[in-house]
């Protein structure tokens, strides 16, 4: 796949002679730093290359200049750089005017042609990744033979340097999101160049030589970094002030679509750590954490699906990688755990929770707008996925193929792989017979019918280990809260059932979360189905750890990789889930909750009971959704709404409420009272 971008450059010609200049680096395609995950065995790794096409047209006759041994080339005065590793740049060695017509040409040398890569070409329909906003310190100490940047926040980009320095003076600036006894550590960022090559690893850094005199300015161009802090030396104390480092903070242009706040300030920083962290892991696509990594792991953005759309608006870019993921799945119709990748990812690193983004992006982007685009785009592969699936059964029609509840708030409290690999499979299939039935492919809708049938009958027959209770197999949180979320118990009398095990369960580990991100993305919506709002902020936003309080106390910004100790990543985004309920529950904005278009809406918040208000906004493909409730002194509840009219749905009470007298009415613009039923 050979993804291009097409600009219209009318307004950026002038009468006369006109220079088209390109400056070349290695991106993904040569990224030396992905050594780990073999992207330096891939096919399309490669030195950079250039091609363009600029077609124009003159008195109605069409010409057009193409890349070709008559384009002239020069080394830059950039001398390394690396996606993940950084960048080095000698001023010294800039050509002045080098882009613009006049520059002398004198010791430039013709290009070398080279044959064209193989792919299929396609036009980019990505949003670009721009500067959202930029920062400056908070704090600068000195550091041993350097000074320590505080920015106040673990963001996503790049330090802008500005500085009035010497000729040759060489300014090295080292970026990380953590402190060790106060001092600037990358510890947490555990990839590098292989030690023989030398220590320490090298990882987020700039290196910067001055050509000296007049200020100058640099800003990396071919790599981002995640960091609060940035320790910069070779530099004196005289130029160690705030002016010399201004943070951009950059990310994928995906705009605002939603957002929520309420009177627990916990969930406030939650919520606010949660956009942070999806933002800034949003590079072109979803990836797992933006230093060590970078990389399109399926399990992070199959989890923070729905949170995503419903605070931004990713689903062009969603649309571009879903035709990446497509095009990585191999002959037995088998997806690699990270996308892009070079082949690795198919022996370690999948599984159908790994697998599911094939299936949660188009699903998410049809349930909550209506965008059919990327199911299109996926038709084929979805139904070769569940054919694959079924080369992998076990004698009990079962699957334990893949990764599990990955990050336990326990680590020897593990939910058994049988039963995620199972349930997830069977809640791919219900999703992909959706997206089926609104393509109107109804043979491809009844396969996948029939294969989620069928997965829910071993479930049930294999690990359902007593019926009588309802506990499915170890009676783990995780796998009850999933049990009962994906629709594995037959009434409701079952359910109730399962739930009491979940809560025994829960109150075994002292209210506290014992889940990975399987579990983490279900146990807090069924706790809530089940009027259990409260356990579910207390488990959220107490201060001990396993918790998202934790975080909190941590005095992280981003959310962390795991919940039981702020180690290895401190800013995913794969826990982010909460967002989505805190935007769906406790505010009570849910878009097509029954599955018939995202012109319906429920409008249901549930009410915390240390809550006093709560509020949100989203903006639906029928326009602006406002919700806010506040209690009153009496102990009533009051909602106000606003919805487009082109909206129907309902306005719910949750378990024991009513609203406007009743157990729902029809939602519309204007304000509701929820009374409790002993009130």
């Amino acid at each position: 796949m050979l993804p291009y971008d097409n600009y219209d450059i009318t307004d950026m010609l002038v009468y006369g002679e006109n220079t088209f200049a390109f400056f070349l680096g290695n991106g993904m395609q040569d990224a030396i730093g992905g050594f780990i995950w073999d992207f330096q065995k891939a096919r399309f790794n490669s030195a950079p290359k250039l091609a363009f096409a600029i077609e124009m047209t003159t008195g109605g006759k069409k010409n057009v200049i193409e890349a070709d041994e008559k384009v002239l080339c020069h080394p830059s005065p950039l001398y390394f750089d690396d996606l993940r590793m950084g960048e080095k740049y000698d001023a010294r060695r800039e050509i002045p005017n080098w882009n613009i017509a006049g520059c002398d040409l004198s010791d430039w040398t013709p290009a070398l042609p080279v044959q064209t890569d193989r792919g299929e070409c396609m036009l980019c329909c990505n949003k670009p990744i721009v500067a959202t906003y930029e920062l400056k310190p908070i704090s600068i100490t000195k550091e041993g033979d350097g000074y320590l940047y505080d920015f106040g926040f673990n963001c996503v980009g790049l330090t802008k340097l500005t500085v009035k320095g010497n000729y040759g003076q060489h300014i090295c600036i080292d970026h990380g999101d953590l402190l060790i006894d106060g001092k600037f550590s990358q510890g947490d960022l555990i990839f590098g160049l292989p030690s023989q090559i030398g220590e320490p690893k090298y990882t987020q850094r700039t290196e910067y030589i001055c050509h000296g005199g007049e200020p100058e300015t640099y800003i990396p161009t071919f790599t981002y970094y995640g960091f609060r802090y940035a320790k910069v030396t070779g530099i004196t104390e005289e130029q160690a002030t705030s002016d010399l480092l201004t943070y951009m903070v950059m990310n994928t242009d995906l705009g605002d679509r939603g957002n929520f706040k309420c009177s627990n300030e916990a969930l406030n920083k939650l919520q606010d750590m949660t956009r942070r962290s999806t933002l800034g892991n949003f590079q072109h696509f979803p990836n797992d954490c933006p230093h060590r990594e970078k990389n399109g792991w399926t399990a992070d953005a199959a989890l923070s699906a729905e949170q995503t759309i419903m605070n931004f608006e990713p689903e062009d870019n969603y649309l571009m990688w879903e035709k990446c993921i497509c095009r990585a799945m191999d002959n037995r119709g088998a997806l690699p755990g990270i996308v892009p990748t070079g082949g690795w990812g198919f022996q370690w690193g999948n599984g159908p929770a790994w697998d599911s983004v094939l299936i949660y992006l188009p699903y998410f982007t049809a349930l909550l707008r209506d965008d059919m685009r990327c199911a299109k785009e996926a038709s084929g592969a979805m139904l070769r996925y569940l054919q694959y699936l079924r080369t992998r059964l076990n004698d009990k029609g079962l699957l334990e193929i893949g990764l599990g509840d990955w990050c336990p708030a326990y680590p020897d409290y593990e939910t058994p792989l049988v039963f995620t690999d199972s349930t997830i499979s069977y809640d791919l299939a219900n999703k992909a017979a959706y997206l089926y039935d609104r393509m109107g492919k109804t043979l491809e809708a009844d396969y996948c019918r029939g294969f989620a049938r069928e997965m829910r009958a071993a479930i049930r027959e294999h690990l359902l280990e007593d019926k009588e209770s309802m506990r499915f197999i170890s009676g783990r949180q995780s796998v009850q809260a999933m049990a009962i979320f994906y629709g594995l118990c037959d009434s409701e009398e079952e359910k109730q059932k399962a739930f009491s095990i979940l809560l025994d369960e829960i109150h075994r580990k002292d209210d506290h979360m014992g889940v990975g991100v399987l579990g983490g993305r279900v146990i807090f919506r069924v706790l809530c189905d089940f009027g259990y709002q409260d356990l579910a902020v207390k488990m959220i936003t107490r201060p001990d750890a396993p918790s998202y309080g934790m975080m909190i106390a941590d005095g992280l910004t981003t959310l962390a990789e795991n919940v039981y100790h702020t180690c290895c990543s401190l800013n995913h985004h794969f826990w982010g889930d909460i967002s989505a309920l805190m935007i769906e529950y406790f505010a009570g904005i849910r878009i097509n909750p029954e599955g018939k278009g995202a012109n319906t809406v429920a409008i249901a918040p549930v009410f915390p009971t240390d809550m006093s208000f709560a509020e949100a906004y989203h903006n639906s493909v029928k326009g602006m959704i406002t919700t806010k409730w506040q209690r009153r002194e009496n102990g009533e509840i009051e909602l106000s709404l606003t919805l487009p009219e082109a909206l129907t749905g309902e306005v719910k009470a949750p378990i024991g409420y009513t609203v406007n007298g009743a157990s729902s009415v029809k939602a519309k613009s204007g304000r509701f009272v929820f009374i409790k039923n002993n009130q």
